[in-house]
């Protein structure tokens, strides 16, 4: 079976369980400190390591998350712990968040500017992503900052990129230019 099959399998039965116990949104907070845990890289060589057998494992993420985890999700770790899944925790977390924001209707879009965007700029795009249909439901915005687009913005929700920066529209005329049959007749 599939890593992606596995981890969105595991996932879900996560997301069931923690909306059956009212914990859903304590759990999302549990999966985001996993995330953000296993940035550190030993931690998740340790995690993906199938040298290192599964008590080791299970007693470091006690030690680790031992009193900062909601019990569900620390049983979780130890189910997927007990049957070797652990190298695939990385991808199932990826998979409940994703699961997670279909079921609450949250749409992810980023939006790429060449420099600091503020807080009331950041609401007007939300606003305009939503207001325009690009979006079902909530929007959550992600912004990133990108000095070679010189200008303008790149918003990118979900499939779809919508490019306003002034590199592109450089990139635009400069090919206008050149396709000119004027120009090249000279």
């Amino acid at each position: 079976m599939s890593s992606i099959r596995i981890a969105s399998r595991y996932a879900k039965s996560l997301l069931d369980l923690a909306i059956e116990q009212g914990k859903l949104e304590k759990t999302v907070d549990d999966i985001k400190l996993f995330q953000d845990a296993i940035s550190n890289k030993d931690l998740l060589l340790m995690v993906k390591s199938p040298i290192i057998n599964g008590d080791k494992k299970r007693s470091v993420f006690k030690a680790i998350f031992d009193g900062k985890i909601d019990e569900l999700t620390s049983a979780f770790f130890d189910i997927i712990i007990k049957k070797s899944r652990e190298s695939a925790l990385p991808e199932i977390c990826q998979a409940f968040l994703r699961q997670y924001k279909t079921h609450k209707n949250i749409t992810t879009a980023s939006v790429t500017t060449a420099a600091e965007i503020d807080a009331a700029q950041l609401a007007e795009i939300k606003t305009k992503v939503a207001t325009l249909g690009l979006a079902d439901g909530t929007v959550e915005l992600e912004k990133k900052i990108d000095p070679s687009i010189i200008g303008g913005f790149i918003l990118e929700v979900d499939d779809k990129l919508y490019d306003a920066s002034v590199k592109s529209r450089l990139a635009k005329v400069k090919k206008e230019i050149l396709d000119n049959t004027y120009i090249k007749s000279l």
